[in-house]
């Protein structure tokens, strides 16, 4: 591992050990440098700020993680995975999500989640005639209703087990999604007239 990712785990671990007694919002790129033992020049020199940071922890911890589930066969495994992490890290992740802002984490979480439901999307339309627009456009609907459910599991304390969520998501988008992308097939949408 380079020197940059050691420095980067460093100061990702003190971000999560603070959260687990303060608020994020309330947590100063000071108190993370001095919590690892670095300088804010270090932090800066890594990071734009302190959401910079949450992205990148859940980039490197989750997303990279289920890179390999971006077809249909898959992709509820790497739902799974997603759902174990953030329960396995509840408390940085409910902190997180309950932190306003512009870099918010519910914002980087559609992105971060976006690509690997437009890739289930592309891997189950592959022999569809489907334009582009509407292969995002499905896959922003299901994106949005994902993200939705996890942040509110997330805010609620994630009391439900992560596999019920798991579940009752399949349970949905396999009685829908390929329905729909037939809808969007061809000629057969309206808007493709």
């Amino acid at each position: 591992m380079s020197e940059s990712q050691i420095t980067k785990r460093a100061i990702a671990a003190s971000l999560k050990e603070l959260t687990a007694t303060n608020p994020l919002s309330k947590i100063s790129i000071k108190q993370i440098v001095d919590h690892c033992g670095l300088n804010r020049q270090t932090f800066y020199y890594h990071f734009k700020d302190k959401f910079d940071l949450v992205h990148w922890i859940y980039y490197t911890e989750a997303v990279e993680s289920i890179a390999d589930y971006c077809s249909y066969d898959r992709w509820i495994d790497g739902i799974n995975r997603i759902l174990s992490y953030l329960t396995d890290n509840r408390v940085f992740y409910i902190n997180a999500l309950n932190t306003p802002g512009q870099n918010a984490f519910d914002g980087y979480l559609f992105e971060a989640t976006h690509s690997l439901i437009m890739g289930v999307v592309q891997d189950v339309s592959a022999t569809l005639a489907i334009s582009e627009v509407d292969m995002s456009f499905i896959a922003e609907f299901y994106t949005f209703a994902f993200v939705g459910i996890v942040v509110k599991w997330v805010k609620g304390g994630m009391n439900e087990a992560p596999e019920d969520v798991v579940e009752r998501i399949r349970d949905i988008v396999s009685g829908t999604l390929q329905p729909a992308l037939m809808r969007y097939s061809g000629s057969a949408h309206p808007m493709n007239k």
